[in-house]
C-alpha cells in the first residue's frame, strides 16, 4: 500500500515537474527583484513614464519570447510538433535561468530541458544553442555597426565592411560540411558520434537557416527598437544614443561577461553604448542615463517573468 502511494506521488511529481519547476523559479525570482530593488520603487519609476508606454513595452518584449521560441521550433520541427506550449515553457524557464545565474551558465539548461522534454540528445542540443547564440551575437553587432559605419569618415570602406559582416553566417553555414569532414578525418573513431551530432544540430538546409537567420533578425530588430522607444521616453537623448544604449545592454546579455540578474552589468551596458552613440557625457545627462538604465533592465525582467507567469498554464503533457 505505501509503496503505491509513493509510485503515485512520483508519478504525479513526473507529470507536472515542469509546471513545479516554473513556480520555484518565477517565484525565487520575483522574490530577488523585491529583495535588490523593491516592487514599489519599481512601480512608482514607471509612474513617471505613464502606464500607456510601460504596457506597450512590456507586451512588445513579452512578444518576442513567442518569436524565440517559433525559431525553435522550426529548428526542431519532427520533435516539437504540436508542441508549441511545451516548448514554450522550456524556453521560458531557459531564459529566466539565463537572467538570474552568472557568467551564462543557465545556458547549460537548454540542452538538458529539451533532452527531457522533447528526447532531443544533448549534443544536438548544445550544437544548436550554440548556433543560435552566434546568430544572436551576429544580429547584435551587425545592428550596432550601422552607427559606426553612419558616423564613419570614409563612408565607402565602412559600408564594405559592413556588408562583409552581414554575410559572415551565410559564408559559415556554406562552409559547414568541409569543415566537419575536416574534424571528422582528425578526430578518433570515438568520436565520430559527436561529429554527427553537431552536424544533426544544424539547420537542416539553407531554406531552414535563412528562416533562422530570419526569425533572429526580426527578434531583435523588435527587442533593440522597444528598449531604445523606452529609454527615450526616460530622457536619453538623441535617438541614435536610446539606440545604443539599447544595443550595449542586450549585448552584455549575450557575453560571457553577465552578472546575476544582469545587476550592474545590463545597466553599465547600457550607458556604454548610449555614450559611445552620443549621449552627453554632462554629469545631470549622466544621471538621467543611469536612471533610464536601470529602468529599462527593469523592464526586461519583468517582462521575462511576465512570459514565464505566461507559460505556467500551458505545456501540459499531450498534443496542443
Amino acid at each position: 500500500m505505501k509503496s503505491s502511494i509513493v509510485e503515485s506521488q512520483q508519478s504525479w511529481f513526473m507529470r507536472n515537474r515542469m509546471t513545479a519547476l516554473t513556480i520555484i523559479i518565477v517565484a525565487a525570482y520575483a522574490l530577488f527583484v523585491q529583495w535588490f530593488w523593491g516592487w514599489p520603487v519599481i512601480i512608482s519609476q514607471w509612474a513617471d513614464v505613464g502606464a500607456g508606454p510601460v504596457i506597450g513595452a512590456l507586451v512588445a518584449l513579452t512578444g518576442t519570447y513567442f518569436l524565440r521560441t517559433w525559431r525553435i521550433y522550426d529548428y526542431f520541427p519532427q520533435e516539437t510538433a504540436g508542441r508549441f506550449a511545451t516548448l514554450f515553457r522550456v524556453t521560458q524557464i531557459h531564459n529566466l535561468l539565463n537572467i538570474m545565474l552568472p557568467f551564462r551558465t543557465g545556458e547549460t539548461s537548454f540542452p538538458l530541458l529539451m533532452r527531457t522534454e522533447f528526447g532531443i540528445p544533448l549534443t544536438r542540443g548544445t550544437s544548436a544553442l550554440l548556433v543560435m547564440r552566434l546568430l544572436d551575437l551576429h544580429a547584435l553587432l551587425a545592428a550596432a555597426g550601422i552607427g559606426f559605419a553612419l558616423a564613419a569618415a570614409d563612408a565607402l570602406v565602412a559600408w564594405s565592411l559592413w556588408a562583409a559582416f552581414l554575410l559572415l553566417p551565410v559564408a559559415a553555414f556554406a562552409a559547414r560540411k568541409p569543415l566537419l569532414r575536416v574534424a571528422a578525418r582528425l578526430l578518433p573513431s570515438k568520436a565520430q558520434r559527436l561529429v554527427v551530432e553537431i552536424e544533426n544540430g544544424l539547420p537542416l538546409d539553407a531554406a531552414a537557416f535563412a528562416r533562422a537567420w530570419a526569425m533572429t533578425i526580426v527578434n531583435w530588430l523588435v527587442k533593440v527598437i522597444v528598449l531604445a522607444w523606452a529609454l527615450g521616453l526616460m530622457g536619453v537623448f538623441p535617438m541614435a544614443a536610446s539606440f545604443g544604449g539599447a544595443l550595449g545592454g542586450e549585448l552584455s546579455s549575450v557575453l560571457p561577461v553577465h552578472a546575476p540578474g544582469g545587476v550592474g552589468t545590463y545597466p553599465a551596458g547600457i550607458t556604454a553604448g548610449a555614450v559611445a552613440l552620443g549621449a552627453s557625457s554632462e554629469r545631470a545627462a549622466l544621471a538621467v542615463l543611469a536612471q533610464a538604465s536601470v529602468n529599462a533592465h527593469l523592464l526586461i525582467i519583468v517582462s521575462a517573468l511576465t512570459g514565464t507567469a505566461i507559460s505556467l498554464p500551458l505545456g501540459r503533457r499531450g498534443k496542443l
